[in-house]
């Protein structure tokens, strides 16, 4: 009796169902959510007051103020660019919305308008310079901070006489804004600022358009490879200087809150805080070589900046040690970026 032979059918592995934890290894949030999860438990046990409910407001405002900013950074980043600017801009449109409103007397939401508008513009200028020059972002940003860091110490102390904004706690306009960007509400003992729930809504809508929408495709592309991206008919030049604007909004909105939280904004705050916000970018999921990264990514990295900045506290240790943990976290981070990315690329 002749046996009937079946030839195995071949499976193409472009179509091939994946398994669970592949699925999960190609999410670039995946190391910093596990992460997350290991500070989270470390300052659970050796920092009591880490446990109080009191202190998640506080953990969250913190990791807001980082996260905020982190989400337009990692967006650049994923696109393939730094700015360097992000840090000092923040401070910027603080002033520039409280010495406006103060030196001309007009209502605060005036001010509010007219530093947006001069946020947009600072992040046109980057993206236009970076597109027309060739130059990288890393040079143009750097100069854009020089430049707003003498402004905002320079321009500051030639209007008000000292290094910091006039208060406008007093002016028209002052109670409303103050209600859209620094309220704050009670759950219980639980505190949450605003900003707080801002962060969340920025997060949610910024990772909707990255996984969602084409233009999220054109940034994963142009951070891929920007030539190829062209060549199939992608704005990249519009997609680059979106991205700064982008940026320039942001800083604007994180402007506002520190204007509106305080009354008054110090003219030498900011310089440093760029870094605070790639590095939350990286812990995120974003490669610094563009092409890779997560919004989502950015919020766990922001929120693992919280908790460790106020877990050492917590914990009576030295805050000096704080920086070169950062150090630590970045090149960790980097290095399970690379290694999570090539095994993805794998399966």
């Amino acid at each position: 009796m002749a046996s009937t032979l079946t030839a195995p059918s071949a499976v193409d592995d472009r179509v091939a169902k994946r398994s669970l934890g592949a699925r999960l290894l190609s999410r670039p949030e995946i190391g910093s959510l596990v992460g997350a999860v290991v500070v989270l438990v470390f300052f659970l046990i050796t920092a009591p007051t880490f446990r109080d409910l009191s202190a998640t407001g506080t953990i969250l405002y913190n990791s807001a103020l980082i996260g905020v900013m982190a989400v337009p950074v990692s967006l650049l980043m994923i696109g393939g660019e730094f700015d360097l600017s992000a840090g000092v801009a923040v401070t910027t449109a603080g002033l520039t919305g409280g010495l406006f409103s103060y030196q001309f007397s007009t209502n605060v939401w005036v001010g509010v308008i007219v530093s947006l508008a001069v946020m947009l513009g600072i992040g046109l200028f980057n993206g236009f310079l970076l597109v027309k020059t060739g130059l990288p972002s890393f040079l143009v940003t750097l100069g854009t901070f020089f430049i707003l860091q003498g402004l905002n110490l320079g321009v500051t102390r030639m209007l008000s006489g000292t290094v910091s904004s006039s208060s406008i706690s007093d002016m028209d306009g002052f109670a409303s804004a103050q209600k859209v960007f620094a309220s704050d509400f009670n759950i219980g003992s639980l505190n949450i600022k605003i900003l707080v729930l801002w962060w969340i809504l920025f997060v949610a809508v910024g990772g909707w358009v990255l996984v969602k929408t084409q233009v999220g495709n054109w940034i994963f592309a142009v951070g891929g490879d920007a030539a190829a991206a062209r060549a199939v008919g992608v704005p990249v030049n519009k997609v680059k200087i979106g991205l700064f604007m982008t940026v320039g909004f942001f800083a604007w909105f994180s402007g506002m809150h520190l204007l509106f939280n305080v009354n008054t904004v110090q003219s030498g705050e900011g310089v440093g805080k760029e870094f605070i916000y790639i590095i939350a970018a990286v812990v995120g999921g974003c490669l610094l070589t563009g092409g890779y990264g997560s919004v989502v990514g950015s919020a766990i990295g922001a929120l693992i900046f919280g908790m460790t900045q106020l877990g050492v506290v917590y914990a009576g240790w030295n805050a000096d040690w704080f920086k070169a943990f950062l150090g630590v976290m970045l090149l960790l981070a980097t290095i399970v970026n690379l290694m999570v990315k090539r095994r993805a690329d794998l399966r």
